[in-house]
């Protein structure tokens, strides 16, 4: 029986590798086999009198259950991808999380926090994707440049990053899974030293990532 454990734990780290060697992005394989792993170790516990069959029946379960949320986000994150290419709007994997990149000038005026009515497709989109895929806690963060007081950049950012907020959830996104941070110019992609880095620095992110994560 031990050998029926052996070769679950063997075939599970082969699977993780694979998945890792093909595609870095892809989080099912890896959370399918950290589970698989554990599944394998509580049913060899759990099933004393037969620990290969208890390992098994284990691995099953822990498979399924820890291939959920990576395969939740790959699925999320190619939706929005298809769903908001050619809006402006940038997507991005980090790790668990999904963040949407909404650049300021198509989503605001210059110094409005007043949504543009030309981003309200996207934002739809945006929301619709989110009462969809309802697992995850949302944070939309506003950005600024450098130009201007700090403490004004900060009230707009601010201002900025609830009014996104405010749109989702009119849209019906549960406002309990919404957080909104106004981080003004401290976090900035890119220089502050020509307009073209300042317009890149001005933007509303949207991050996306597992609930138990905060």
């Amino acid at each position: 029986m031990k050998t029926s454990v052996r070769l679950i734990v063997a075939t599970t780290l082969i699977t993780l590798l694979s998945g890792c060697a093909v595609d870095g992005m892809n989080k099912t394989a890896t959370y399918g086999g950290i589970g698989v792993l554990a599944g394998a170790a509580t049913g060899a516990l759990v099933g004393k009198h037969n620990r290969g069959k208890g390992a098994l029946i284990g691995a099953a379960l822990g498979g399924m259950a820890g291939a959920g949320y990576g395969y939740y986000a790959d699925k999320q994150e190619a939706e929005l991808r298809h769903q908001l290419e050619g809006s402006g709007v940038g997507v991005q994997r980090q790790g668990d999380a999904i963040k949407l990149i909404m650049p300021g000038n198509i989503t605001f005026k210059t110094s409005s926090s007043d949504v543009s009515s030309n981003f309200y497709n996207p934002l739809n989109q945006v929301a619709a994707s989110l009462k969809r895929y309802d697992q995850s806690a949302i944070t939309v963060v506003g950005h600024t440049d450098n130009v201007g007081s700090r403490q004004r950049n900060m009230d707009l950012s601010q201002l900025r990053a609830q009014s996104v907020a405010n749109y989702l959830i009119s849209q019906g996104v549960a406002g309990t899974r919404i957080s909104t941070v106004g981080a003004g110019p401290d976090q900035p992609i890119a220089g502050n030293g020509t307009e073209a880095e300042r317009q890149e620095n001005r933007r509303v992110e949207i991050n996306l990532q597992p609930m138990n994560q905060g």
